[in-house]
C-alpha cells in the first residue's frame, strides 16, 4: 500500500471515530435544544439555546424544581421544557388564589413569574395524586404555559424525561448554568 492510500484510510478511520463519539455524546450524555415560546419566562426566553444533561437521571431521580425536557406526546419532534413541582406519590392542587399545594401544604417557591389566575388552574383545581413514576410540571410563566394543568400534557412519566436543562449556551450574554432547586 502506498503512502497516500494509508493516509486516506487513517483519515477515514479518524472521521469514523469522531462521528461515533459524537453520536454517543448526543444520545447518552447531552444534547442541544432550543427554547421556543415564553412558558419558562423569566428563567428561559424564546430563542435560548441549552445543553440538556442526559446522564444525571441515570444515577438519581429528578428533584423538585429541576427544569426538565420531555417530548410532547401529540406532535413528533416537539419537546417541552418545564419545572418539576410535584414528585411521585404526592398530591398536587392549585386553589382559586393561585396557591400550589403539595399534600395539603402550600408550596414555598419563587419561580413563578406571577400568581396563577383562576382561569389558568386547569385540572389542578381538583387534587391530582401522582403515580409512582409521575411528575407534575409547570412553566415558570404560569399564566402562559401548557403544562401538567392541561390534559394535553398531564403528568410526566419518569421514562419520558430526556434530561435536565443544564447550561444556557446562547445568547452569550446569558451564558451559564441554570438554577434548579
Amino acid at each position: 500500500m502506498n503512502k497516500v492510500m494509508k493516509e486516506m484510510i487513517s483519515t477515514l478511520l479518524y472521521l469514523l471515530v469522531v462521528l461515533c463519539l459524537t453520536w454517543l455524546v448526543i444520545h447518552f450524555v447531552g444534547q442541544r435544544t432550543d427554547v421556543e415560546g415564553a412558558s419558562m419566562e423569566v428563567t428561559l426566553s424564546d430563542g435560548d439555546n441549552l445543553i440538556v444533561d442526559k446522564i444525571t437521571y441515570r444515577f438519581k431521580n429528578p428533584e423538585r424544581f429541576d427544569i426538565i425536557v420531555f417530548p410532547f406526546q401529540y406532535k413528533e419532534n416537539t419537546y417541552y421544557i418545564k419545572r418539576i413541582i410535584g414528585l411521585p406519590g404526592e398530591t398536587v392542587q392549585i386553589d382559586e388564589k393561585g396557591n400550589i399545594y403539595i399534600n395539603g401544604e402550600i408550596l414555598a417557591e419563587s419561580y413563578g413569574k406571577e400568581v396563577i389566575k383562576p382561569e389558568n388552574i386547569g385540572i389542578a383545581a381538583e387534587p391530582i395524586t401522582l403515580g409512582e413514576d409521575e411528575y407534575f410540571v409547570l412553566g415558570d410563566n404560569r399564566n402562559n404555559s401548557s403544562d401538567s394543568r392541561t390534559e394535553a400534557v398531564g403528568n410526566v412519566h419518569r421514562e419520558d424525561i430526556i434530561g435536565r436543562a443544564w447550561l444556557r449556551i446562547w445568547p452569550f450574554s446569558k451564558f451559564g448554568f441554570l438554577k434548579h432547586g
